[in-house]
């Protein structure tokens, strides 16, 4: 992909930071959801800037196409193009850390997001850290979207990095009969937790759906197509949001106070979490 391409995927309102002050912040780059846009993710990506991140959240297509292949070459892009030019687009004083980079997804950018940190496409930079929020590898285990990359087989991604895995408890629920859920069973983020090595996490936020995190200005068809929780979406991206934060210290900035805290009483949440479970070795 050219410059002159990159500046178009990757323009300044992808851009979060909060209000940083001078100093150096770890960098994540986040994908989006199938059929999605970036800017439904808003609310949640400031949550998450706010806590001292610089976020970076490509759209990455325009075209609705059943596989991963073009999300994961754009990804891949995004990635090297960041070497030379996320600086330029800071603000002064502040600096990207570009060796702490960490790598989330969501839906089927959280499969786009495993299958380039898996090496499906080379990058320059390296990652240190992968979240998968609600991550979906296809319509059903028979069914994966290219590349297919779960395998069954228990701790089978050879990765290198701590993994997040996130996952809903409705979305695994049909809300059209006609249609698949939109987290079906079989390929989503239990699947995906099961292929991890260690470090890994699986954290489940029980009463919600599969879109719930996304801005409360996201078209209300975003309510229509998956099962979604009762409550309003507010409680769902704090929850998600905090447990990303978390990670983010815990493996970005070597501070594992909030992690430990989430993971030792779940309770601590804005939303009920369960199951809550880790592997370390």
């Amino acid at each position: 992909m050219s410059l002159q391409a990159m500046e178009v995927v990757v323009k300044k309102d992808v851009f979060e930071m909060g209000k940083l002050k001078a100093g150096k912040y770890p960098v994540v780059l986040f994908l989006h959801g199938f059929f999605l846009f970036n800017h439904y993710y808003n609310q949640l990506l400031k949550h998450i800037s706010s806590h001292g991140f610089i976020l970076v959240a490509p759209q990455l297509y325009t075209l609705i196409l059943p596989c991963s292949t073009g999300d994961i070459t754009c990804a891949a892009a995004v990635t090297d193009w960041l070497a030379g030019n996320l600086q330029a687009l800071l603000p002064t004083g502040v600096e990207a850390n570009l060796e702490e980079l960490a790598l989330a997804g969501h839906s089927r950018g959280g499969h786009a997001a495993f299958s380039l940190a898996l090496g499906h496409e080379d990058t320059t930079l390296k990652f240190s850290a992968l979240i998968g929020v609600d991550p979906v590898a296809g319509s059903c285990k028979g069914s994966q979207i290219p590349p297919n990359i779960l395998t069954y087989e228990p701790s089978s991604f050879q990765l290198g990095i701590p993994v997040m895995v996130i996952g809903t408890g409705l979305g695994e629920k049909k809300k059209i009969m006609l249609f698949p859920a939109c987290a079906p069973e079989g390929v989503n983020h239990t699947e995906f937790y099961y292929e991890c090595q260690p470090p890994c996490y699986h954290i489940v936020v029980k009463d919600y759906g599969h879109l719930d995190m996304l801005s409360d200005d996201a078209p209300r068809l975003t309510k229509c197509v998956c099962a979604n929780g009762v409550n309003c979406r507010d409680l769902m991206r704090r929850s998600t949001g905090g447990i990303m934060v978390a990670f983010l210290e815990a493996y970005l900035m070597k501070n594992k106070t909030s992690l430990k805290g989430i993971v030792n009483d779940p309770q601590v949440a804005p939303a009920a979490l369960s199951p809550v479970e880790y592997r370390l070795n």
